[in-house]
């Protein structure tokens, strides 16, 4: 089985036929830093595989360490037996950062950054590795929410399938920008421009069956996912963020 490497390198990958862009080419990017930065900012992936000539397309958590991306479940989920067999799986990201809004209705866009990963799980059977995929999982949610909870017991562990993906046949595509018009276009008395979009949090919710003596953990008080650029921490810290 894979041993976790949590060094990963800045080289770019090797393009393939299957990660090479080829709709808007200047839009692709292999480097491997940017493809870990993307990865390590979304939530949630999409996992493609095909079973008896039946497409599925599964959304699902995810961790990333160094240079394996990371995915969990019940053993009796289809897809994971599925990709524990050994199947080719196609596994999408993406980050949507605007809306890009043009002088004709042609030329609307988005402003986005995302990454296309190729190739076969394997299964985690090493329980040291499982507890660290585990831990990525959870800390990839909520950093430093891991060292605050219990950790999975033997039992759980033991009923916890772990499958892991090589990052090594992947690609990112990223637009940024303001709109690109038709020259005749720019013109028009017609408002073009960026709508830049933010995910946020709200006010954290307690369970309701939480003790009164209970504070409001690190993890949550400086999650730091809704700051806006620009945003400075104390002001988020303050905004329950």
């Amino acid at each position: 089985m894979n041993s976790i490497n949590t060094a990963a390198s800045s080289d770019p990958l090797t393009i393939t036929q299957r990660t090479q862009i080829k709709r808007l080419p200047q839009r692709g990017n292999y480097d491997r830093a940017l493809i870990h930065q993307i990865l390590d900012e979304a939530l949630i992936c999409q996992v493609g595989f095909v079973v008896d000539g039946q497409p599925f397309v599964i959304p699902t958590a995810y961790g990333r360490v160094g240079d394996y991306l990371y995915i969990h479940g019940s053993p009796a989920s289809r897809m994971l037996r599925t990709l524990k067999a050994g199947v080719e799986v196609c596994v999408t990201v993406t980050l949507l950062d605007g809306l890009v809004l043009a002088r004709s209705a042609f030329h609307h866009s988005m402003n986005y950054r995302s990454v296309v990963i190729f190739g076969k799980a394997t299964l985690v059977e090493a329980a040291s590795e499982k507890l660290e995929a585990l831990k990525a999982f959870t800390d990839h949610v909520m950093p430093g929410r891991w060292a605050e909870v219990r950790p999975p017991n033997p039992q759980e562990l033991a009923g916890t399938l772990v499958l892991s993906l090589p990052l090594e046949e992947a690609s990112a595509k990223v637009r940024t920008g303001p709109p690109k018009d038709d020259d005749a276009d720019y013109a028009l008395p017609v408002w073009a421009g960026e709508l830049p979009l933010h995910q946020t949090t709200l006010q954290p919710i307690p369970d309701p069956q939480l003790r009164p003596d209970i504070e409001l953990p690190a993890s949550v008080a400086h999650y730091l996912r809704n700051r806006a650029p620009g945003t400075p921490a104390e002001e988020t810290e303050n905004n329950g963020g």
